[in-house]
């Protein structure tokens, strides 16, 4: 764990990550891609770091709603620290499909992926992320949202926090 997070009790990391499809999901082209969401998942679920995701009764959140797009589909989770998030990111099954993603997800000429802190035990909404996401395309890096390449410690623990921690 990065030593700016281990001092700052009270915070997790959450991310967003949208891509825009170039095929619909029941497509043959996405196939691979639909196959490989609950093997991935079920290994975020079990990650050392990993919170909480977003997922619909499906148990994913291709079908969640961003941006007003049908053609965008949204991943959000919430993690322990950016250790944590990145150690998952570029290992096994997620490695494999990230590899691929040319193949499935349109290339983006702005940001896709945003990063924040938020109090531990929040869970942020769609609407939150939209808006990080917006902030991050018009502000670049900021401690509002962030990315994996330009990072921001956890914010100042408070004196409450302080003291009992």
């Amino acid at each position: 764990m990065d030593a700016h997070e281990a001092e700052k009790p009270g915070y997790e990391l959450a991310q967003v990550n949208i891509s825009r499809l170039r095929f619909p999901l029941d497509s043959p082209e996405l196939k691979d891609f639909v196959d490989g969401l609950d093997p991935v998942n079920a290994v975020a679920d079990a990650a050392d770091g990993f919170v909480w995701r977003l997922q619909a009764d499906s148990g994913n959140a291709t079908d969640v709603a961003v941006f007003g797009d049908a053609w965008l589909i949204v991943n959000m989770s919430v993690w322990r620290d950016t250790d944590a998030l990145t150690t998952f990111m570029y290992a096994g099954r997620h490695r494999e499909l990230m590899a691929r993603r040319r193949e499935w997800f349109a290339k983006a000429e702005e940001s896709m992926t945003a990063l924040w802190w938020v109090p531990a035990g929040d869970r942020p909404s769609v609407e939150d992320a939209e808006k990080r996401l917006l902030h991050l395309r018009e502000h670049g890096p900021t401690e509002w949202a962030f990315t994996l390449r330009t990072r921001f410690p956890a914010p100042a623990a408070t004196e409450a926090e302080a003291v009992t921690s």
